[in-house]
């Protein structure tokens, strides 16, 4: 309840106790100390609660008084919220950052959004319509290319009595009242802790092009799925969501940076207003959202920031966009979960972390998915709206051990596993997935999609190209023991095409113009090009010719220098490439013969 006011009677680090407080809830936000730092009630015992403040608890002192705000943590959600760079709790850094200096001072905080700017609002309900949550009252041009729609609040219903005509607003004015009384305006607050409702859950039959080779072809994940990159220090996990938040087919960016570095941090705040949108034309900044919880920011925010940006994509995928969200990197999550725990002195599970750890995960990806949207505004005729929120969550286990509680845990519950290998990093393979531990529980679901959107023979080639990589890791153990002189011909065609599909298939220059992105028609015609070429050797060398003999043929380097053709015109190019490849090998049998 509003206006409960206890007093501090113990710190600890970023967890805090008061006394007087009863009446106050679980999860309510708390202004603890002379400087109104605020907190999160985790636990109540009697008329003492305990919370978790999500700033730096220096200074505090016993006999401080702690008010209760009645509310739990929520976030403003309205237009504006793209380009913008929040902290955990929905604090914008450069405004912060314009007042305080590049070290935000405590107890500091500012609007999340821009009061004062006005948005061409185009109304798109009447006078006397019945509305529901999730109905769209009208819509503003958020940027140049994206339209916001302002919709009814998920738990608000009731008959329009007023509506404003179309016009210029800020996003306090209202724009709608109901029968009720009800004030409607552009922005309403909503608990990060709550997923927000959908009208139901949609099969994710549509895959998320990340415009990574290794990804796309072998491991494809859903629209509304959810897949994890786990890997050690040095692995890449950071690049390789940077990569595909420049070029997945997500219309809205979430990037939540929860206990990295600040000089990775840094490098998105510099590279991504400077990169170019290839869907739009524009700065990709404007359909990204930064959620920063840097490594030397507050432990207690770290758990907040990921919750921000999960309400964030909810709330787009409410509008009926498909949204991505990448999350580097849930370990720091779980970490600020084990120290809030070890605070309360609750039992510790494995290695530390809190017994509710698999809990806590699987309730955070359950919160994806593709839906049919709220609302009753739909047309006769008309689908309803959907949306689809997908999520890339990084995760750094310790030493690179995969059996460590977080990746384990979150394996359980993700739809792909995109495993780093660190070995491959340090050879400088990237993006350095491994494609023997790596897997992808979407194959079924998306093959339809595939057949009818992909290059012709797309499955296929998947699968020979598979099973060419599970052949090779088998004979590189009899390599290992005997050598590859030991091996016949056709084995060692198996070693030499192996090799041409890791270096040039699923190895991607991502400081390449032409190789950064690989589009479905580069990536399988990249693919059945190498495999059309193992079959032609594969004919070949039962026809007698010598496997070195192909080997040193100009159209081997021909080939693998496709991965450097743009997408655009890769197609006109692989062909004449196939033409040159088969007349040459053609050439070589009749010398033999």
């Amino acid at each position: 309840m509003p206006g409960i006011t206890g007093k501090l009677v113990r710190i600890s680090g970023p967890m805090i106790a008061a006394d007087g407080m009863l009446g106050v809830t679980m999860g309510e936000i708390v202004k603890v100390g002379k400087m109104g730092l605020m907190g999160e009630v985790i636990r109540i015992d009697g008329d003492i609660i305990f919370a978790q403040v999500y700033e730096d608890t220096s200074g505090m002192y016993l006999g401080e008084p702690v008010e209760a705000q009645g509310l739990p943590l929520s976030i403003d959600l309205g237009p504006g919220l793209l380009g913008q760079t929040y902290d955990g709790i929905q604090r914008p850094l450069i405004d912060l950052q314009k007042s305080s200096g590049d070290f935000i001072g405590r107890g500091l905080t500012a609007a999340p959004l821009d009061t004062e700017r006005k948005w061409a609002f185009t109304p798109k309900v009447s006078v006397g319509d019945d509305v529901q949550g999730g109905d769209v009252l009208g819509s503003v041009p958020e940027t140049e290319h994206l339209d916001h729609f302002i919709m009814v609040p998920p738990l608000v219903s009731g008959k329009i009595k007023s509506v404003a005509a179309a016009g210029e607003y800020t996003i306090n004015d209202e724009i709608a009242t109901l029968e009720d009384g009800t004030s409607l305006t552009m922005v309403h607050p909503w608990p990060v802790k709550r997923s927000r409702p959908s009208r139901r859950k949609l099969p994710s039959n549509t895959p998320f092009i990340t415009g990574q080779r290794v990804l796309d072809m072998l491991f494809p994940v859903a629209l509304g799925g959810s897949a994890i990159v786990p890997g050690g220090f040095g692995a890449g996990k950071t690049v390789v969501e940077q990569q595909i938040s420049k070029f997945c087919n997500a219309d809205i960016i979430i990037y939540v940076g929860c206990g990295e570095r600040g000089n990775e941090m840094a490098d998105v705040l510099d590279e991504f207003p400077e990169l170019t949108d290839p869907k739009t034309g524009g700065p990709l900044m404007n359909r990204t959202v930064l959620v920063v919880n840097t490594s030397n920011m507050p432990v207690a925010a770290r758990e907040a920031s990921v919750y921000t940006g999960m309400t964030l994509a909810e709330y787009y995928r409410d509008m009926g966009y498909s949204v991505a969200m990448m999350a580097d990197s849930s370990s720091r999550w779980a970490e600020a979960l084990r120290e809030i725990s070890s605070r309360l002195e609750e039992m510790p599970g494995e290695e530390g972390y809190p017994t509710y750890l698999s809990a806590r995960i699987a309730e955070f990806y359950e919160r994806t998915g593709r839906v049919e949207c709220l609302g009753s505004d739909v047309a006769e005729g008309e689908e309803p709206r959907s949306g689809s929120l997908t999520i890339v969550g990084a995760v750094s286990p310790p030493g690179g051990d995969f059996s460590e509680p977080v990746t384990q845990n979150s394996m359980r519950v993700a739809g792909g596993l995109w495993a780093l290998d660190s070995a491959l990093a340090y050879s400088r393979h990237y993006p350095s997935v491994n494609w023997n531990m790596s897997y992808s529980l979407y194959f079924h679901d998306l093959d339809d999609w595939f057949k009818e959107n992909a290059p012709k023979g797309w499955t296929e080639r998947r699968q020979e190209a598979v099973d060419l990589l599970q052949k090779d890791a088998e004979l590189q153990e009899i390599v290992q023991l005997v050598g590859p002189d030991a091996l016949q011909e056709q084995e060692r065609l198996v070693l030499e095409l192996s090799r041409m599909i890791k270096e040039v298939f699923l190895q991607q220059n991502a400081f390449s113009d032409d190789d950064a992105y690989s589009s479905l028609e580069k990536t399988g015609g990249l693919l059945d090009a190498l495999m059309s070429f193992y079959d032609e050797c594969h004919v070949a060398l039962g026809q007698g010719v010598e496997l070195m003999t192909i080997l040193d043929d100009p159209i081997k380097e021909a080939i693998s220098r496709l991965r450097e053709v743009n997408s655009e015109g890769f197609t006109s190019k692989k062909d004449v490439v196939m033409d040159d490849m088969k007349s040459a090998i053609q050439k070589l049998v009749q010398a033999a013969e």
